[in-house]
């Protein structure tokens, strides 16, 4: 008897390329068995499963999680600004840019 199998798709994302891997594997497969057989981690040598976070349907998830057929695994790449920061010095320059800016002239077109 051969052992039952559910297709998942694993998906990377860099700026410039994204890639989508379908794959047939065991019903125990792992999120960590998937991504290795997926052949992404030959591909793009900058994906370190030890620093990179992973995920299912945009879920964050371990490693060792088991998957249902049709998930997508996910393996995200590292932020490169912290997200807190960015949104704190975009603020700061609405707030300059408030102050500084002309005030608008309402026209009355009659």
């Amino acid at each position: 008897m051969t052992e039952p199998k559910i297709t998942v798709e694993v998906v990377f994302a860099r700026p410039d390329e994204q890639v989508l891997e379908q794959l047939q594997v065991p019903a125990d497969a792992t999120v960590e068995a998937v991504i290795h057989e997926s052949g992404l981690l030959a591909r793009f040598p900058e994906i370190d499963l030890a620093t990179n976070k992973v995920g299912i349907f945009g879920k964050a998830s371990a490693l060792t999680a088991s998957l249902n057929d049709g998930d997508r695994v996910e393996i995200y790449r590292p932020l490169i600004a912290d997200p807190k920061a960015a949104r704190k010095k975009r603020a700061a320059e609405g707030k300059a840019m408030k102050k500084g800016a002309p005030a608008l002239q309402e026209t009355n077109g009659g």
